[in-house]
């Protein structure tokens, strides 16, 4: 099956206005509160590292960022022939942090339900708030995002992809059709 670009729906600059504008509502959210953010692995990950910079211009110190591995927490684990493993690499305590919960794709709501799931494992959050690039909506779980960078309908015929230039050499969002 071919997968074909549809739109690109943000760019780098879009991208970055998104990241600013999150960062900001974390920082009113959460007044006075120890935040921390953990990235989902991957671009959850880089996405992280950039909302920790803007929180710093903002507030004066960057929070602390850690990485998630959900690979044995997925629910479709059985599916994939061989999952790629990744380091989970938390280096603070979660308990009694403000976790912001940071994903590039929000779609059915799974991803995050493993993430959720893999976080208690290592600790117990005061809270735990979700930031997404995107919400492309189609939920299964009753999961929604705290932080969104743009709201994109799509089909479920369809892909919405978050670049970022750490591993696909541009930052763009873009829609590809499974035809």
């Amino acid at each position: 099956m071919q997968a074909k670009l549809k739109a690109s729906l943000m760019d780098a600059q879009a991208m970055q206005r998104a990241l600013v504008r999150i960062a900001h509502e974390i920082v009113e959210h959460n007044e006075g509160e120890r935040v921390c953010l953990v990235g989902v692995i991957r671009r959850g990950v880089t996405l992280a590292h950039r909302l920790a910079n803007e929180i710093e211009k903002i507030e004066g110190e960057k929070p602390q960022v850690g990485e998630l591995d959900i690979s044995f927490y997925r629910d479709d684990i059985d599916r994939s022939i061989s999952p790629v493993l990744h380091a989970t690499n938390i280096p603070f305590s979660l308990d009694k942090a403000h976790i912001v919960l940071v994903d590039d794709v929000l779609f059915t709501g799974r991803t995050v339900r493993s993430a959720l799931n893999a976080l208690m494992d290592f600790g117990r959050p005061q809270s735990v708030q979700l930031a997404v690039m995107v919400d492309r909506g189609h939920r299964e779980l009753p999961i929604r995002a705290d932080y969104v960078g743009k709201n994109i309908p799509s089909s479920r015929e369809e892909d919405v992809r978050v670049l970022v230039s750490e591993f696909d050499n541009s930052d763009a969002v873009e829609i590809w059709s499974r035809s």
